[in-house]
């Protein structure tokens, strides 16, 4: 009897550790993506700004 509760005890640990580590990947993944999106947002709105500050300068030299 004891040697059945070791044995499922041994395997309930196992799969624990098992599902505790694809939790780890996910959270992983979840926040790679996060940072994937967030760099993408900023590199687009930082091209903005450029193009924004660059027609402004050539207006001010037009203006002149």
């Amino acid at each position: 009897m004891r040697d059945k509760i070791i044995k499922n005890d041994l395997a309930q640990r196992e799969a624990g550790r098992t599902f505790h580590r694809a939790g780890k990947r996910k959270a992983a993944t979840e926040y790679e993506e996060a940072q994937e999106a967030f760099w993408k947002n900023y590199e687009r709105l930082k091209a903005e700004r450029l193009a924004r500050e660059a027609a402004k300068s050539k207006r001010e030299i037009v203006a002149k």
